[in-house]
C-alpha cells in the first residue's frame, strides 16, 4: 500500500491507498512543533485500528507547503518505515508542462490537484481548492499546468478582519441563512462566505474565456461540499483529489525507495 502524506497549513490529511483505491484516510492538526515519533504514535494508533500491517506499504508519498513539518514527515518514513518518501514538486515527472515563471514556487498541492483534475475529469480543466488559502490552478487543453489564483481563504478573511479591524469580533464560521446580517457577527460570515462564492463565480467565468467555455471545474478542500450549494459554476467535487494526485504522481516515479 501507498502511504500519502497531504501537509497543508492548518490540517494533515493522512491518505493509504490499495492499488489506486483510497481505502483509508485520517486528518491530523498541523502542528509546527510535532517530532516523528509523536507522528509514529499517532500513526501507529490508526493503523492499529484500522488493522494495518505496515509491512504491506511499499512507500511514502508527501505533499506539503509547510517546509519544517516536511523535515518530519522525511525523518519518521526513513526512521519507523525504512523508506525514502518521494516528495511532490516540479522537478519530478508529473506528466505536464508546468508553465509557471518560477516552477519551483507552485505549491506541491496545486500540482497534485492539477494531475488528478486532468486524470479524472479531462482538460481544459480549472481545480478550485478551499484550504487556508482559496487556489484556483489552470491547466489549459494541451495539459499544460499554466498557472492560477491565491486568494485569502475563508478561515483565513475572519481572522484577518479581527486583526486589522479594532471594533471587529472574531466569529466562528457558519453558514449563513440569509444574505443580510443583522448582527456584526451575521454582517461577517454573510460578507467572508457570499464574497467566497461570487470571487469564484466571477474568476471562474473570467477563466473559460482564456481556457473555452467547455473547462471542467472541479472542487476540493473542506468547504467545497457546502459552498457548491450556492454555484452552478463548479461541475465537480472531489474531497480527496489532492491525495489521489499524490498516487498518480508516485506510480510515475515509482522505483525501489527502501533504505
Amino acid at each position: 500500500m501507498l502511504l500519502a502524506f497531504d501537509i497543508g497549513n492548518t490540517h494533515t490529511v493522512v491518505g493509504l491507498f490499495k492499488k489506486e483505491k483510497l481505502v483509508n484516510h485520517w486528518r491530523l492538526a498541523s502542528e509546527r512543533a510535532r517530532t516523528e515519533d509523536e507522528l509514529a504514535v499517532l500513526l501507529h494508533h490508526f493503523f492499529e485500528h484500522a488493522k494495518i500491517d505496515l509491512s504491506s506499504i511499499y512507500g511514502v508519498c508527501i505533499s506539503s507547503v509547510v517546509p519544517d513539518l516536511t523535515e518530519v514527515y522525511q525523518y519518521f518514513a526513513r526512521r519507523y518505515l525504512n523508506y525514502e518518501p518521494l516528495i511532490v514538486d516540479a522537478t519530478i515527472d508529473l506528466g505536464m508542462k508546468v508553465l509557471y515563471k518560477n516552477p519551483a514556487a507552485v505549491g506541491a498541492d496545486r500540482l497534485c490537484n492539477a494531475v488528478a483534475g486532468i486524470s479524472k475529469y479531462g482538460k481544459p480543466c480549472i481545480v478550485v481548492d478551499f484550504g487556508t488559502a482559496t487556489t484556483i490552478d489552470c491547466i489549459d487543453a494541451d495539459g499544460n499546468y499554466e498557472g492560477g489564483i491565491i486568494s485569502p481563504g475563508i478561515v483565513t478573511s475572519i481572522e484577518a478582519l479581527h486583526l486589522k479591524a479594532a471594533k471587529l469580533p472574531r466569529v466562528n464560521f457558519e453558514f449563513p441563512e440569509k444574505m443580510i446580517g443583522q448582527t456584526t457577527e451575521e454582517s461577517i460570515q454573510s460578507g467572508i462566505f457570499w464574497g467566497s462564492v461570487f470571487l469564484i463565480e466571477g474568476f471562474v467565468k473570467k477563466l473559460k474565456d482564456e481556457l473555452g467555455k467547455k473547462t471542467v471545474v472541479v472542487a476540493t478542500g473542506g468547504l467545497a461540499k457546502k459552498i457548491v450549494e450556492y454555484t452552478e459554476v463548479i461541475d465537480y467535487v472531489d474531497q480527496y483529489l489532492n491525495l489521489e494526485g499524490m498516487y498518480l504522481i508516485y506510480q510515475r516515479n515509482r522505483k525501489s525507495r527502501q533504505l
